[in-house]
């Protein structure tokens, strides 16, 4: 099993990998998940020739430390960028793109404000409303950004990523009727995943 040292010791990774890459994608779970979670996910976009990178977060999956542990967002997003470094040595010259979904959205955010340079695209699945509130985090990256959320979501309201989103420069919402929080493991999980791999191809 891969393991890199991180910020609060060993970080557990997966990767879904394709023979010809057009793209290489790290994706960042949410609270109480792991990478194992999203290995449907990866297979939809291993189809479209994108290779995902998924990490476990700092308590989650076989990662060390306690989530307290890691100075929250920043230690989760030091994580997300140490993987991307990884991915990027094993995968020279292919463009890479970030996605994360609820609290994977809001370490992704902290990850692109930190090295805007090294995404070509991001996807925040089921953003929090404790993330939208922080409208200067993104003003200045000038990464293409697609926001995808449920209109039923009950956990991360969808009105604050409606306000949020025309503030921040690039950046796109697409919404599910009748969808939820958690839109890669709902009825609807195909088509937000297909989505979302549209989206990044087209900014490759």
């Amino acid at each position: 099993m891969p393991f890199f040292e991180g910020v609060t010791g060993a970080v557990h990774y997966r990767s879904w990998t394709t023979t010809h890459p057009r793209l290489v994608l790290v994706f960042l779970h949410g609270l109480g998940q792991h990478s194992g979670h999203y290995h449907r996910f990866s297979r939809v976009l291993n189809n479209e020739d994108i290779d995902v990178w998924a990490i476990d977060h700092v308590g989650h999956g076989l990662t060390e430390g306690e989530l307290s542990d890691a100075s929250q967002i920043a230690g989760l997003a030091k994580n997300a960028l140490q993987l991307a470094s990884l991915a990027r040595a094993e995968r020279s010259g292919v463009p890479m793109a970030l996605m994360g979904h609820s609290l994977g959205a809001a370490t992704a955010i902290a990850a692109l404000t930190e090295e805007p340079s090294g995404f070509c695209a991001a996807v925040l699945c089921g953003t929090p409303k404790s993330t939208t509130g922080k409208l200067s985090d993104l003003d200045d990256t000038a990464v293409p950004l697609l926001a995808v959320h449920g209109v039923d979501d009950r956990m991360a309201p969808i009105d604050a990523v409606r306000a949020w989103i025309p503030n921040v420069p690039g950046a796109q919402l697409r919404e599910y009727e009748d969808a939820g929080h958690d839109l890669l493991h709902e009825k609807v999980h195909r088509t937000v995943s297909l989505d979302a791999a549209t989206f990044l191809l087209e900014h490759v």
